[in-house]
């Protein structure tokens, strides 16, 4: 079966989540433009599923665009991974989807402004987009839960690595633009007593409106910031212990059932929680969460400390590695020192062009290796306001891929293919317990014959 031996389509296509609410349609003049192409067991795909992938893969202008049959497999695959899920009893936790539903639908909000906006934009109620988004996510994450279930033995060494190298001919090898390795110190700016006190006085308010009879639920609903919990009355559901930021947790186990805390400060801001049950090494609470406004925070103290930092650093009374570990504030980085990781080859080595954020970009331009910056304003992800100081590291230039250079990269492909020949394998075996159904207008992709041919 060729179908992931060369190009590695599949395990972007098993993945995919098919956009809700796709259903078959018909023109004025009541011509069929969508039919069911595809049967496994019980799940059904879509010529305009096809269609909609093959699209968005010609718009966004990538390399080894995959063609129609291999986009048909890779949704045949997926769903011969949901068919073979249910048979073995694979499940996703119905939390776990809740969960990812809440943070998607929170970006939607936060993406078009409103719930009004994004019933506009796609013509649902809220209630049915999330039905619809629901069963999307929790078919994805299924299909995820079972790829990892056939992939999780398999593993590979420096050996195969090697080898894997030595079968790419001298002229496929990839060129790859200049990269660098990058390290940051971050400090978060804080609220100063009096923006401090004002949050605390605002939470203090609600709980002695709860205390006199108000409901909880329904103040999370009107004030908290935390705007997936927000909706559900401030309900976190249960948690495990260890699960959620230790103040938080210190806190909220301290209380009795239905009691409430004092204000609670941690790395979110400063909540209200209140415990509703215990149930082993779980627990049940919700809480009110507000935020100070992070454009008003003050960067002075923070560019302070940073500043000084680096003038020690810069007298080699320190590392920068040991004052990123023991100093920032940015939890993803604090621990390797601050070196920032590229998220898709989880290498500390980045490329150096147009894919890096603008502002790191424009900063490592105007600098030398070896360099620190002054502290330089910053937002995190979420949003927060901050400093940092940015070391430059080191610089590689554009080369062809070399195993002393690239070797996790290299690593990663490597491993990606074996993975890719483990769930060959078991589509092989696995497309003989369920039963498959192909339309014959695609009959010529030879999906379960073992040979996916090219357009």
């Amino acid at each position: 079966m060729k179908y992931m031996k060369l190009k590695g389509y599949l395990l972007g296509f098993v993945m995919l989540c098919v956009s809700a609410g796709v259903h078959a349609q018909e023109t004025d003049k009541g011509t069929l433009i969508d039919k069911i192409i595809a049967k496994v067991d019980n799940h059904f795909i879509l010529k305009s599923e096809v269609e909609q992938q093959y699209s968005q893969y010609l718009t966004s202008g990538q390399a080894n665009t995959p063609n129609r049959c291999q986009i048909l497999e890779g949704l045949v695959v997926n769903k011969l991974m949901l068919a073979k899920a249910e048979i073995d009893s694979v499940i996703v936790d119905e939390k776990r989807i809740d969960g990812e539903l809440n943070s998607r639908m929170d970006q939607m909000e936060a993406q078009y402004g409103s719930a009004k906006n994004i019933v506009e934009a796609y013509g649902k109620s809220i209630v049915n987009l999330k039905e619809d988004l629901r069963l999307s996510l929790k078919e994805q994450l299924t299909g995820r839960k079972m790829q990892d279930k056939i992939t999780s033995d398999v593993k590979i060494t420096p050996k195969e690595v090697a080898a894997f190298f030595t079968r790419i001919p001298t002229d496929s090898l990839p060129y790859l633009p200049s990269e660098v390795e990058v390290g940051h110190i971050v400090r978060l700016a804080k609220p100063n007593k009096t923006q401090k006190s004002e949050l605390v006085a605002r939470l203090m308010d609600y709980r002695r409106r709860i205390e006199k009879g108000e409901s909880f639920e329904e103040l999370a609903k009107l004030y908290s910031e935390d705007l997936g919990s927000g909706k559900r009355g401030g309900d976190l559901g249960f948690s495990k212990r260890g699960q959620m930021v230790a103040p938080f947790e210190a806190a909220a186990l301290k209380l009795k059932p239905n009691q409430m805390s004092d204000v609670v400060e941690s790395e979110f801001g400063y909540h209200l929680i209140q415990l509703l049950a215990v149930r082993g090494q779980e627990y049940h609470a919700r809480h009110i969460l507000i935020r100070p406004d992070y454009q008003k925070l003050d960067l002075t103290e923070p560019t302070h400390f940073l500043d000084s930092l680096r003038i020690v650093i810069q007298r080699d009374s320190l590392t920068f590695d040991k004052a990123a570990r023991e100093y920032s504030e940015d939890k993803l980085t604090q621990d390797a020192g601050g070196l920032m990781l590229d998220m898709a080859s989880r290498s500390t080595r980045m490329p150096f062009d147009g894919t890096m954020e603008p502002g790191l970009y424009f900063s490592l331009d105007s600098m030398k290796v070896g360099t620190i910056s002054t502290p330089i304003p910053y937002r995190t992800d979420d949003g927060r306001s901050a400093v940092r100081i940015l070391y430059y590291k080191a610089k590689y230039p554009p080369h062809y891929a070399n195993l002393k250079d690239d070797y996790q990269k290299i690593a990663n492909i490597a491993l990606t293919r074996k993975k890719n020949d483990a769930i060959e394998e078991w589509f092989l075996k696995a497309k003989e317990d369920v039963f498959i159904y192909i339309d014959d207008e695609y009959k010529g992709c030879n999906v379960l014959s073992g040979g996916v041919i090219d357009n």
